[in-house]
């Protein structure tokens, strides 16, 4: 008997990172624009269905998704800007839904090293939960201060990772 020899359709996720600017703005980082040019290579290999871009501006303005869209220099691709997450379990949950309409089977989602903890934690419980398979693409680029950003955002993981299923819950029905 003959296997069928079929592509999986993948999908390149980006959550964002940002800081308030000293004129109040809200930009992303340096580290953001190097997962942007991550994803850029990332493409250029794998020939996504799509890149996803997430994260918000809690000032209002331009969100880290559509900073990190505008950034984008790699091949063309539909990228897609999902602007609303505010933290690392709403970047999997609302990314998630927008994976899904494009029929996609497999994510790589882009981190830093320090965030890669939590990043794996929820995209790799919310995809597969969905039947989304998840690899993960660490830049291996560390501050100190996102370093201790990660270990003080760790107690609200399961928090925060509730409040996503639910989110994701209350979208399927």
């Amino acid at each position: 008997m003959a296997t069928i020899d079929r592509e999986v359709s993948i999908a390149v996720v980006v959550p964002g990172h940002g800081v308030l600017a000293g004129d109040g703005s809200y930009r992303i980082t340096r580290r953001c624009l190097r997962l942007v040019a991550e994803a850029e290579k990332l493409a250029e290999d794998l020939s996504p269905v799509a890149v996803v871009f997430s994260g918000w501006s809690p000032v209002g303005g331009r969100s880290e998704a559509e900073q990190m869209k505008d950034a984008w220099r790699g091949p063309e691709v539909e990228l897609v800007v999902e602007p609303t997450a505010r933290f690392t379990a709403e970047n999997a949950s609302r990314t998630l839904p927008l994976i899904l309409e494009r029929g996609v089977e497999e994510a790589v989602i882009v981190c830093a090293l320090p965030h890669f903890v939590r990043t794996r934690l929820f995209f790799h419980r919310l995809y597969r939960e969905r039947g989304v398979t998840t690899r993960f693409q660490v830049l291996r680029s560390a501050s100190p201060h996102a370093v201790v950003r990660e270990i003080v955002a760790l107690p609200l993981c399961p928090w925060q990772l509730r409040a996503a299923r639910a989110e994701l819950n209350r979208e399927t029905l």
